[in-house]
């Protein structure tokens, strides 16, 4: 998408037409259709729109640069519990068995479809959508947060070591610990801890990932291998009544990368 061109001038709200969601859709597309060569049974490629059955359901949390003649440059989907009983599930109830969460009776809130626009990489952008990520949290009473995040691609052994230190070091309490779905259940310890470089394992984890983990995030049990949308899957889950003063106050700063 090349460069931002000028400073931009941010705001960050919640899709409230019909509109708005499709120009959160169409930077999904760009995202994960155009970029990462993901598909899935509902993409209307022909719209260049990245949608699916859930959007109609969810709360669309959308950054704008104003300086850019308000183009949508990230967004965020958000389900909460209320919401997917409605529909009848969450989204990542066809990848994983979320049952130790919703049998935890805590307030539960998925995130989804997070993406920012390549132009505003590495910048503030991410951070100023996790603000409001934060004040949608602590609006909502938020106790549980969760969702699918990905790695790209779907040859495990070439993620065999970021994935087994995510098994090994970062494992979810038995309590909240999800598990990936049988029918594309992917093993995770795929090397012994002790033949692990760390470091260099660290190095393969995509950056959404490492956010969650400096929170002081977990990921379930098991990796979702996704054909259709290209791409490693692991569940992650983190109790956001747990976190200590310094990782709230990384929360509250935003996450930056």
């Amino acid at each position: 998408m090349g460069h931002v061109v000028g400073k931009p001038k941010f705001r960050v709200m919640l899709a409230a037409t019909e509109a708005d969601i499709r120009a959160a859709q169409a930077l999904r597309y760009r995202v994960f259709v155009t970029e990462l060569g993901s598909d899935g049974a509902l993409v209307d490629h022909e719209a260049k729109l990245e949608r699916d059955q859930f959007d109609a359901h969810c709360d669309h949390l959308m950054l704008i640069d104003e300086a850019a003649g308000d183009r949508v440059v990230g967004v965020y989907r958000l389900l909460r519990g209320t919401q997917a009983r409605d529909i009848g599930q969450f989204y990542s109830e066809d990848e994983y068995d979320l049952t130790p969460l919703k049998a935890s009776g805590r307030n539960l809130l998925e995130l989804g479809r997070s993406c920012l626009d390549p132009a505003y990489r590495g910048g503030t952008a991410m951070h100023v959508l996790w603000q409001a990520l934060a004040q949608y949290i602590e609006d909502h009473r938020i106790e549980i947060l969760f969702g699918v995040a990905s790695f790209h691609g779907t040859d495990a052994q070439a993620l065999a070591a970021p994935l087994s230190l995510l098994h090994h070091r970062h494992l979810a309490p038995e309590a909240l610990r999800t598990r990936a779905r049988a029918t594309h259940f992917q093993r995770m310890d795929l090397l012994p801890p002790e033949t692990l470089d760390r470091r260099a394992a660290m190095l393969q984890v995509p950056a959404l990932i490492k956010a969650y983990l400096r929170l002081g995030g977990f990921v379930g049990e098991g990796a979702f291998v996704d054909h259709a949308f290209n791409t490693t899957d692991v569940c992650l889950i983190m109790d956001a009544t747990k976190m200590s003063p310094s990782r709230k106050s990384i929360y509250a700063r935003g996450l930056a990368g």
